[in-house]
């Protein structure tokens, strides 16, 4: 058995409990939240916050749900709550007895997420399987997508992320493989790339307003640097040499940059390079750049 696996488990009841419940055949592979995690404050609110959701939605058809584990699995809530969200209309009972019949529901039920949601099959975190088995992990992925896509106003706590286990079972014995996953957007990894993907989206739809853009950083730029009698008319040539950006810099945060530190008038790609990273240097240091420039 692979040292690792036996790591996961702090206590030998947890992996003997493992064990006992989870039936791994040779070959196969499952992914699972690891004990360690499964009392994350942050992951017990999201349950909290996806239960109340669900049971507010479904109020009115008397729908109760306590578990997420224990109630979804057979497909009947998640029936209901398409049908109520996204006015559906499934081609299946409402209700399925045998594993069979609840295998068939599911099948439906998860083509017709996959399908309003616009998911390819390698996109999806979940499948009739893991849900059916009432797999957490694939179960909050599921609600989550849902609730994002029907239900935009709901407030789900953010970075909810936990450690996963795949338990792969080898001729070998049983191998694993650790992971962080994160089940809710990564907010902090959001805000450090949305000015990035603010101006990736600008140049990708809409270009035609890129003249514009441009027409307001010049005001800005020629509103600083005209205080020196200077007059910026291109971006993409007057920035490239890095002395705009210098002084650009030396008039906003108020200070004098001495002209032995830089190439005022640089005669050579080296000298252009010495100048912006100077300038980028300068932009670190003061806490204003806090992502990786190509100087060049």
């Amino acid at each position: 058995m692979d040292p690792n696996f036996l790591n996961v488990f702090t206590q030998p009841a947890a992996l003997n409990q493992f064990l006992a419940e989870n039936v791994i055949a040779r070959g196969e592979k499952r992914k699972l939240i690891k004990p360690t995690s499964s009392n994350n404050p942050k992951l017990e609110e999201l349950k909290l916050v996806l239960i109340d959701w669900i049971n507010t939605t479904l109020k009115e058809e008397h729908i109760v749900v306590k578990s997420l584990e224990e109630d979804l699995y057979d497909g009947l809530v998640l029936h209901h709550l398409l049908e109520n969200l996204g006015s559906l209309k499934l081609d299946v009972d409402k209700i399925a007895l045998t594993e069979k019949k609840q295998r068939q529901k599911l099948s439906v039920i998860l083509e017709a997420v996959a399908k309003c949601l616009q998911l390819e099959e390698s996109q999806l975190k979940w499948s009739v399987e893991s849900i059916l088995t009432k797999d957490l992990l694939s179960t909050l992925h599921l609600l989550v997508a849902i609730a994002k896509h029907f239900d935009t106003s709901l407030a789900m706590p953010p970075n909810v992320h936990v450690e996963t286990i795949t338990i792969e079972s080898t001729s070998r014995g049983l191998k694993a493989a650790n992971a962080v996953e994160y089940i809710t957007e990564n907010k902090e990894n959001l805000e450090a790339q949305s000015d990035d993907d603010a101006f990736d989206e600008l140049f990708s739809r809409a270009p035609d307003k890129l003249d514009a853009v441009k027409k307001v950083f010049l005001q800005f730029v020629n509103q600083h640097v005209g205080k020196l009698g200077l007059n910026v008319k291109d971006i993409e040539s007057q920035f490239a040499d890095g002395v705009i950006l210098l002084l650009l810099i030396g008039q906003l945060e108020g200070y004098f940059l001495n002209l032995r530190d830089f190439f005022l008038t640089p005669a050579s790609t080296t000298e252009m390079l010495h100048n912006v990273n100077l300038a980028l240097d300068l932009l670190t240091d003061g806490g204003l750049l806090n992502f990786s420039v190509n100087s060049e």
